[in-house]
């Protein structure tokens, strides 16, 4: 007995002894291949909303629309899935230039932008020290998706491309993108460059507000006239199929984007698109090339047929901004829920719920708290003069009530007194 006591107590010594002293193994860093190749499932996670219209499955990898005025998201399928952007970094490059110069500015290649004619992707085949106007440059990225331009747009800006990429990964983040990080402002393949659908929604809806980004990206033609260094005028064709008519994936409606294809992207898409005073953007990810076009046009159209947009706020007093939701169709007022929450401006921030997700936000005054503070002032003046009225006796108004009734008396004798005379 004592033996097997013995034997248990050092089993037991030496199963704690190993817990204790055991050496962890730290997890490898996930990269966007990694996270691609988990098993994600094909499940569009807006389907399990309660009362949500179903959406159908695509093929592609990932892929959000998002409702611009509130970003209420209608369609999402992994949005929030690490991926390789492609062309579409080239939105964040031009939305940075277009607030972060003028479109008469001068930019003047250098070996830096040069080096884009040869790296293996689109170019307009620029030359040393040619100069182009800012315009033109953005006009080159957005329609001929031109590397050698957004490499000496960047220079130009940031100071060095370093310096810009910085400036892309700021801004990023200043529009709430979560899993963004950029390398460069081309696109190019970077192991270390990846976003998510619902960041580049993020990033589509920040430049689709910008009505200089809209001209541009909206335009099926552009020109650029002969320059100090070129012999002759450069024509570029826009070759974002869904504002091409003709296209088979050509959408009304749709105010542009970026779309491209590389071997560790995939095929990608980014635009945004306005019916019925609706604007949604979309996105999809990690597509088979030629493939995204058609499916972001089947989730646009998804969003618009499905969704409305409803102003709760429009008989709210106490409204200070917002108040507009996003809807499934044929949903009344009464079926949406809020909840309020205390501002640091002593307002209160209110979010609007259907089926138990968020669907437009507001800010309004606490007016319940001002009803009843006056109520309680109310009260307070009424118990005030009761306790007043309390403290005082009545002899006084008797007196004068007595007075005023010989008084009257008297008029009456006076008259009848005439009467007879």
């Amino acid at each position: 007995m004592k033996i097997k006591k013995l034997t248990a107590g050092l089993l037991a010594l030496g199963i704690s002894a190993s817990l204790l002293f055991q050496t962890p193994v730290p997890a490898a860093e996930e990269t966007p291949q990694d996270a691609a190749a988990q098993d994600t499932g094909t499940a569009v996670s807006t389907n399990s909303i309660p009362g949500w219209p179903q959406g159908t499955d695509i093929s592609s990898t990932a892929a959000v629309v998002m409702e611009a005025s509130n970003d209420t998201i209608l369609y999402a399928k992994n949005m929030d899935q690490i991926l390789y952007p492609g062309s579409t970094v080239k939105i964040m490059t031009t939305l940075l230039a277009l607030e972060n110069s003028q479109l008469s500015d001068t930019v003047t290649m250098t070996q830096t932008g040069v080096s884009g004619v040869t790296d293996g992707g689109a170019s307009i085949s620029s030359q040393l020290d040619e100069a182009f106007t800012m315009e033109q440059c953005l006009y080159a990225i957005m329609l001929a998706s031109a590397n050698d331009i957004a490499l000496q747009v960047a220079e130009h800006i940031g100071g060095s491309v370093d310096a810009f990429v910085q400036m892309m990964n700021t801004r990023a983040q200043e529009l709430g993108c979560t899993n963004t990080v950029f390398t460069n402002p081309t696109g190019l393949p970077d192991e270390n460059q990846h976003t998510t659908a619902h960041d580049m929604a993020l990033i589509m809806e920040a430049a689709s507000s910008n009505e200089s980004f809209r001209t541009i990206a909206s335009t099926a033609s552009y020109t650029i006239p002969a320059t100090n260094v070129s012999g002759g005028s450069r024509v570029l064709t826009n070759n974002f199929s869904m504002i091409t008519n003709g296209s088979a994936s050509y959408y009304k409606g749709c105010l542009g984007g970026k779309e491209g294809y590389t071997e560790a992207s995939g095929s990608t898409i980014a635009c945004a698109a306005s019916r019925g005073g609706m604007t949604l953007i979309a996105v999809v990810f990690q597509g088979a090339q030629g493939t995204t076009a058609a499916e972001a046009v089947s989730i646009l159209d998804y969003g618009f047929n499905n969704f409305q947009l409803l102003d709760i706020g429009d008989t709210d007093f106490n409204l200070i901004s917002g108040g507009i939701v996003v809807a499934p169709a044929g949903v009344s007022e009464s079926e949406i829920t809020t909840e309020d929450t205390p501002a640091d401006d002593g307002n209160l921030n209110r979010t609007y719920y259907y089926g138990g997700t968020a669907i437009g936000t507001a800010i309004v005054m606490p007016s319940e708290e001002q009803d009843n503070s006056l109520l309680t002032k109310g009260q307070e003046n009424m118990d005030a003069a009761r306790k007043l009225s309390e403290t005082k006796t009545m002899v006084p108004y008797y007196v004068i009530g007595g007075v005023g009734a010989f008084l009257l008396l008297l008029l009456i004798l006076w008259i009848i007194k005439i009467a007879k005379s």
